[in-house]
């Protein structure tokens, strides 16, 4: 049995989808049917941006420039945590065998 590889779409290409949907009230069925992408992702990426505009993280990679600043400023955070956490048991190893 062959797998199916599953498409990737760009994030600008996801929100001009929900953009022609929302702002220019095409229905969802028109959009997949005349870009070829599925309606489930269509929906899933309507859900998203839904989320992402009332200020949840959402599910899934962000839409919004907003969304994808604040998720990389999370993943900096988190870095710069594990690091700070490193350095202080670090500093504690090199006290006591200065002792």
């Amino acid at each position: 049995m062959a797998t199916r590889k599953r498409k990737t779409f760009d994030p600008s290409l996801k929100l001009e989808v929900v953009r022609m949907i929302n702002e220019q009230g095409q229905s969802v069925k028109n959009v997949s049917e005349s870009m070829s992408i599925g309606t489930t992702a269509i929906r899933r990426w309507l859900a998203q941006y839904g989320a992402e505009r009332s200020g949840q993280s959402g599910i899934g990679k962000p839409l919004t420039v907003e969304q994808q600043r604040i998720r990389q400023l999370e993943l900096e955070n988190q870095q710069l945590r594990q690091d700070v956490t490193i350095l202080k048991k670090a500093s504690a190893f090199f006290a006591r065998e200065m002792k």
